[in-house]
């Protein structure tokens, strides 16, 4: 049973909403709607979830202790933190700034990011800086020891959860609501949109151990809050937690004896649940921890495993862990319309509605009132369909046969929990429901739903050393752990059985198989529900990180302005009312009308209008979108990185031929590009090229399935090469002994031993009879028979580079061991004498003509039986090993490649080949398709001394071509010296414009050693040179990419999903290429399986934004013009009639403001990128001049109305609203013509946007309601006249009207295009000038890098960049000329590692770090050689 609170002050529902900061209140309340917590199947578990905006962080900066919970775990000095959280600001705005026609807007970009909450860069010594955030609601300092508040770190998704604990003040609720009654709402509207001071008013803190309720924190300030439910559990402790759990120490003092704890009884179950997951309290720590890590220690051997459940464990573990479903809770339709109504948005426009009633404006409040009904049904009816579309996709139940207290039944697989065995060659089963770990059988597996790749994985039985080092607290599971691992969600190819145990009591079900039980593959289930990997997926589709872009944030800034002026007009009329002498209600409902001028409720959802067309734009040419809000920010990519294989290059490669080595003269023979002619090879190559033939049929993942090949598409085109027959499946008996009896083995013993036989073409198959009747001595060395059968395979580890095969050959003694791999791996594991001498040339040439090179290496075991090479370890079977040849593939291109590499260079986007292959194979490849030019010098790095995990390892840069040209080892320049020109003489002249003119192709190992162990400074010359990343394993392509964010660069990543999962999601903008509609691997996925996808990302991206921007300034406008005229007409207490306005927001605003954003990508992408500050000077000085032009305009018409002769001032009559006047017809006629052209002007066309004149519907639209706006002006009808409450005019007036009507369109398309640039430029120049002249008169002698006193931080420095001189290297720098100065960056010295680099520390956030590198880069290349 389930206990709450017994004064629950969130009866109201108070808490219960979706995150106010989004600008969408549509796609808010589909957000929120999707965040709700599922009940547990024993209680019902009233979450309420709140998700605030962004609060004002506190000075306060965090402690040590939180930003030591960053540490990387793989970094191998623990003191050194992960470089990745070195200048990774966990935010796009801090990399979204702005690198565009004049970099001014740069400037600004930063400036403004620097007024965020951001994040702090400290340095924790004696490593590299690590990024702390500044604390906002939760994270003061003066909680840090205290009980009521702990820090909990999630792995799967990456971030820090801040936890803590409330009692509720009784005296406090009841003030609360008489608050709530007293105000009609208001206070309880306020407390629903800021919950921060909701809580802080109700409820104290207090330890976690007597909380009611918990607030949880997440990384990025958002809140919810959840109840604290009780329930009887009865259980031992150690059922709940895992040791590891119990003996963690947070220090609350000594923690009492952990195997006397385990051993304890756990009475009452305390738990919360934050967006699915399940924290439970731990009397033992104090602390609410996760279950979703817990390990049963009985899981120590398969045989413990085997045994299954109880029915008691069973039911403790149930209530535990709950049902084995991913159920997405949905809202009723009532729950969504309050949530939808009491939006700041929709509330907002009640208030517009009711003041338009008490205005007598009937007609206008009732179509408003009609058309938001529609809208907010419409919204919930989407709303409702996207979460049981959710639902249906993620929830999924079917029948599974378990073994549960001795016996097999069937049951559903909602009633699964951690610790049950079940049956996966039960024919019903096609999905996995759960995460488990395969015990016996093996199986093939479709992971394309996790992945994207659609290459089916095999899955082999775990074993007991695997099972002891089973760690479920990690992200991602490990290579070696996954080829054992059985994913939820994962469709099933084919499973097959394992071999019987005849030890275990046969159950009166299996006694109806005879004499022993029945062959099964069985798996244990390791985690359920959310807890699965698809329920991580899932979650992460409901729970979005969010969304962070500039420009929303700016756009809310806006809005925060319009609102002063419409504070500011709401004072100035009410003194002239006042002076008027308007009654007091009268007066009170006009000044509050002007607010709703100013501030359009509709403004939110016009800045979506471009994402929507451009992902309907997007998905015609099948690539879909899963992320709207990723849209806008594919417009501000600078670096796109790209996967080699499978994405720049064809998916299958071509077998060029394979080379053995020649014991003659110990070098390589020729190339054999036919299997034919392997038997024709010379006598001193024959025998390796045989045995190469064996490697190349037995050492790789490919399965049969219905008689078609399966497994990855190099060991398909191995295999392919070799012509030879695999067979699968019931070949046990093919190596069985002579002396074995055809009744043993039907028995099953000894059965199954060989999974996998490989024979070549034309030979004949194993027969037994043939056995029988001939002596074995007969058919040794007989090649009709031959046959190979795979006894165990070692899978291929990122980390190694290679795998290998246990092959037994039939007939012969013994067993061979065949290895492949990539031939840099290889040379540590053969014998020296084995080697060809010229095998580093051999390697060299292929890989620098861009073909992809597999060494292969083998050894005879004579003595190496069955069961041995079920024990034998994987170091003893990769050593000593004789090489055999490489294997030699062609490596094509996409036909697309090269065109969209060209496409991107000319846009100036930073292209990043990121590969798993040779780094010469890479370079080469990078040649072929232009990403790296022909003639330009590349760089690779070599250890002289350590290797990848020494901190004092050595390396030294060499040129590819010319090993005599190297770089400093620090500053990564190149080297000049005299002695170099002594020794070399002028032959070749040095040219120190062209010194800089060259990338760096970065090894894997070397790319660990740097991000571990290198100076910050030399770390970001290699981000920023590095064109080639090659030998990278997939955790280093993740990292790369977040290094890459944090020095400023804006990063988009494609590739085929496969080993890039953990790339595309870290990345700002992630392409996947799958057939999938929609891959959970990346936001966007495409369906075509070549790069250009990229290039139409890009296009959209910034049509998109440039979209959001002109939709937003022009209903800013479109405010302002209003506001405008209604302010003029206030001067005499007259205003727009009710028919006026509508006319104005249904028939102008609403299609105009729609079809703006209709208007289709450039097809040509540009060098400069679309600026995403709404607060950049470009910007502000178009709307402050457009906002000044349509002003003057109207000032000058109510003024030239009053000097007319004909002119009659109105009649006021007091208490009226006095619509009908000479300045209201004239003010409205020309603002209907302003709405129109001001559409114009701000139609943005190339080179973001085709030209306006492409988008037929809007000039369509345009051109009718001008045609029909001059007629009401010129010819206007009796019945137009009155409906519209319009008095006569002279015609000579009216052609004026339109006259001028015309020069406002002049003036303002002239002014757009024209002046409001110049302005903005030479505004920026003075404002940089003045920043120079500051900067010149600063002290010379002082440092720009200002450590902060060491008294201060004593353990944890924190430095300080003057932000002047870094404005100054952020703005108006040419890329060529190097003339002006800047902050050093890059030192080069011999005793480099004793120094302190700037760079090393700290840079104030928002800082394009990757600019001043180029910066420095570009300035003073080399020093003047000596004459």
């Amino acid at each position: 049973m389930v206990h709450a609170p017994s004064h629950d002050p969130l009866s109201p529902r108070l808490l219960d909403q979706d995150n106010v900061d989004s600008i969408n209140p549509a796609a808010s309340s589909a957000g929120s709607a999707l965040s709700r917590n599922r009940a547990s199947s024993t209680a019902t578990v009233a979450t309420l979830t709140f998700e605030p905006a962004p609060q004002p962080s506190s000075p306060t900066l965090p402690s040590l202790e939180h930003h030591q919970r960053f540490s990387y775990p793989r970094t191998v000095d623990s003191n050194r933190a992960h470089p990745s959280k070195s200048f990774s600001f966990n935010s796009i705005s801090t990399r979204d700034d702005d690198e565009e026609e004049d970099e001014e807007d740069e400037e600004e970009d930063d400036e403004d990011v620097g007024d965020e909450s951001q994040p702090i860069l400290t340095a924790a010594a004696p490593g590299r800086a690590k990024l702390g955030k500044k604390p906002t609601f939760l994270g003061r300092s003066t909680y840090e020891n205290s009980r009521s508040i702990q820090h909990v770190h999630l792995e799967e998704e990456d971030v820090e959860l801040t936890l803590s604990g409330y009692c509720f003040v009784q005296s406090r609720i009841y003030m609360y609501y008489l608050a709530c009654l007293l105000s009609g709402g208001i206070v309880f509207l306020l407390a629903r949109w800021m919950p921060q001071r909701y809580i802080m008013f109700v409820a104290r803190s207090c330890d976690m151990g007597d909380a009611e309720a918990v607030v949880v924190e997440n990384g990025y300030g958002q809140l919810e809050t959840h109840t604290v439910f009780t329930k009887y559990y009865g259980g031992p402790i150690d059922s709940v937690f895992s040791r590891a759990q119990l003996s963690q120490d947070h220090g609350y003092g000594e923690l009492q004896d952990v195997d006397a704890m385990s051993s304890g009884m756990l009475h009452d179950m305390r738990y919360i649940d934050y967006q699915y997951i399940r924290f439970i309290f731990n009397p033992v720590t104090q602390t609410f921890m996760q279950n979703s890590s817990w390990k049963d220690p009985e899981w120590s051997t398969v045989a413990n495993c085997e045994r299954g459940l109880g029915r008691e464990s069973h039911q403790e573990r149930t209530m535990v862990f709950g049902q084995n479903v991913i159920d997405v809770q949905e809202k009723t339709a009532g729950q969504l319309l309050v949530q939808e109504v009491l939006h700041p948005f929709y509330i907002f426009q009640v208030f517009s509605m009711a003041l338009w009633f008490a205005d007598d404006y009937y007609y206008y409040a009732a179509c408003i009132f009609v058309i938001s009904t529609v809208s907010v049904f419409t919204e919930l009816i989407e709303t409702k369909k996207t979460m049981r579309r959710m639902r249906n996709m993620s929830k999924f139940t079917c029948n599974t046969r378990v073994f549960r207290s001795g016996l097999w039944r069937i049951i559903g697989s909602e009633e699964l929990v951690p610790g049950d065995v079940f049956e996966i060659t039960d024919s019903g089963l096609a999905v996995f429901p759960c995460d488990a770990v395969l015990l016996t059988g093996d199986c093939i597996v479709n992971e394309s739903m996790l992945t994207g790749e659609s290459i089916p994985v095999s899955k082999v039985p775990v074993t007991d050393k695997v099972l002891q080092l089973l760690d479920l607290s990690l992200a991602n599971i490990p290579a070696d752990l996954a080829r054992h691992f059985l994913f939820s969600g994962t469709k099933i190819v084919r499973a097959r059985p394992g071999t019987a145990n005849s030890k275990r009591r046969l159950s009166a079900e299996d006694s109806e198989y005879g004499m022993r039980q029945p062959m099964r593959g069985l798996a244990m289930v390791v985690r359920t529900g959310f807890n699965t990997t698809k329920g991580n997926l899932v979650r992460s589709m409901l729970f979005p990180k969010p969304n962070d872009f500039q420009f929303y944030r700016d756009s809310f800034r806006f809005i925060g302005i319009l609102a002063c002026i419409a504070f500011c007009g709401f004072l100035v009329s009410t003194v002239n009312f006042i002076r008027i002498g308007v009654p007091f209600r009268l007066m009170f409902i006009k000044a509050l009308d002007l607010i709703t001028i100013v501030v359009p409720p509709a403004l939110p959802a016009t800045m979506s209008i471009g994402t929507s067309f451009a992902i309907a734009r997007l998905k015609r040419n099948s690539i879909f979108c899963i992320s709207p809000t990723r849209v806008n920010i594919g417009g501000k990519i600078n670096c796109m990185c790209f996967d080699k294989t499978g994405t720049l290059t064809e998916e299958g490669l071509d077998v060029l031929g394979v080379q053995c080595g020649d014991s003659e003269n110990g070098n390589f023979g020729p190339l054999i590009q036919k299997i034919e002619e392997v038997q024709s090879a010379p006598e001193s190559m024959i025998e390796k090229s045989t045995s190469l033939v064996h490697a190349m049929t037995t050492c790789h993942s490919v399965k049969s399935l219905n008689g078609e090949l399966i497994g990855d598409p190099l060991d398909l085109k191995m295999l392919e090469f070799t012509r030879w027959i695999l067979e699968e499946g019931g070949l046990g008996a093919r190596t069985s002994s002579v002396s074995e009896t055809a009744h043993n083995r039907a028995q099953g013993n000894g059965g199954g031993i060989v999974s996998t036989v490989v024979r070549p073409p034309g030979t004949k198959q194993f027969n037994l009879d043939d056995v029988l009747s001939h002596h074995p001595s007969e058919m040794i060395g007989s090649d009709s028979h031959l046959e190979l059968g795979i006894i165990r395979c070692f899978e291929f580890i990122s980390s190694l580079r290679r795998m290998s095969v246990i092959v037994k050959k039939l007939h012969s003694p013994g067993m061979d061991i065949y290895v492949k791999g990539a031939p840099e791996a290889m040379t540590d594991i053969c014998l020296k004498d084995s080697l060809p001498n010229d095998y580093k040339e051999r390697l060299s040439y292929y890989t620098h003509h861009g073909f992809r090179v597999i060494a292969c290496a083998t050894k005879s075991m004579p003595n190496l039986n069955f069961v041995r090479a079920q024990r034998v370890k994987r170091e003893q079977v990769e050593s000593e090993l004789t090489f055999l040849g490489f294997i030699v593939f062609e490596n094509k291109l996409k036909p697309t490649t090269a065109p969209v590499i060209t496409t991107l260079s000319n846009a100036q986007i930073r292209q990043v080949m990121c590969t798993g292959d040779n780094v010469l194979t890479a370079i080469s490849v990078s040649r072929e398709c232009g990403l790296i030019g022909r003639t330009k010098d590349v760089y690779a790095p070599r250890f002289v001394s350590g290797n990848s995990t020494t901190e004092f390892s050595k390396i030294i840069w060499e040129n590819v071509e010319d090993n005599r040209k190297i770089l400093d080892s620090v500053s990564l320049k190149p080297t000049t010296n005299s002695g170099d020109i002594s020794r070399n003489g002028r032959e070749f002249p040095v040219y120190t414009h062209l010194m800089n003119d060259y990338v760096l192709a970065v090894t894997g190992d070397c790319f660990r050693w740097m991000v571990d162990y290198a100076p910050t400074s030399t770390l970001n010359r290699m981000l920023v040179k590095g064109q080639i990343f090659a030998r990278m394993s997939p955790d280093e392509k993740h990292e790369l990419v977040e290094n890459l964010q944090g020095i400023g660069y804006c990063v988009g990543f494609c590739g085929d999903g496969a080993n890039d999962c953990g790339a595309l999601k870290a990345a700002d903008v992630g392409i996947s290429l799958s057939e999938a509609e929609a891959s959970v691997a990346a936001p966007f996925t495409s369906r075509s399986n070549d790069i250009e996808c990229v290039v139409k990302v890009i296009q959209e991206g910034r049509a998109a934004l440039v979209t959001s921007f002109s939709c937003f300034k022009y209903m800013a406008l479109y405010s302002i013009i209003q506001f405008t005229t209604v302010s003029f007409l206030y001067t005499f207490a007259s205003n727009l009639g009710d028919f006026q306005f509508l006319y104005i927001d249904l028939v102008l605003i609403l299609p105009i403001a729609v079809l703006m954003g209709r208007t289709e990508a450039f097809p040509v992408l540009s060098p400069k990128r679309p600026t995403a500050n709404l607060v950049s000077k470009k910007v502000l000085t178009s709307l402050i001049g457009q906002i000044l032009i349509q002003g003057f305009f109207q000032a000058s018409l109510f003024f030239i109305v009053r000097a007319q002769p004909w002119y009659k001032p109105p009649k006021y009559e007091r208490g009226e609203k006095n619509i009908e006047g000479l300045e209201n017809t004239s003010m409205f006629f020309l603002s209907i013509f302003q709405y129109l052209l001001v559409s114009v002007v701000f139609s943005v066309g190339p080179p973001y946007r085709k030209p306006m004149s492409t988008n037929r519907p809007f000039v369509f639209v345009t051109f009718g309601l001008a045609m029909l706006s001059a007629s009401i002006v010129l010819i206007p009808s009796a019945g137009i006249s009155s409906f519209l409450q319009l008095l006569a005019l002279p015609l000579s007036f009216r052609v004026f009207i339109l006259f001028l009507a015309g020069v406002h369109l002049f003036c303002a398309f002239t002014a757009e295009h024209v002046f409001f640039p110049i302005i903005a430029s030479w505004i920026g120049k003075l404002i940089q000038s003045r920043k120079r002249l500051s900067t010149v008169q600063a002290p010379q002698q002082q440092s720009q890098w200002q450590p902060l006193p060491q008294s201060q931080t004593p353990a944890h420095q924190t430095y300080r960049i003057d932000d002047d001189a870094d404005d100054d290297n952020e703005d108006n720098y040419d890329r060529g000329s190097g003339s002006r100065p800047s902050t050093p960056l890059m030192h080069s010295t011999e005793d480099s590692h004793s120094k302190v680099y700037p760079s090393e520390q700290h840079i104030r956030p928002g800082t394009k770090i990757y600019k001043m590198v180029e910066e420095e880069m570009n300035k003073h290349r080399h020093q003047q050689v000596i004459q």
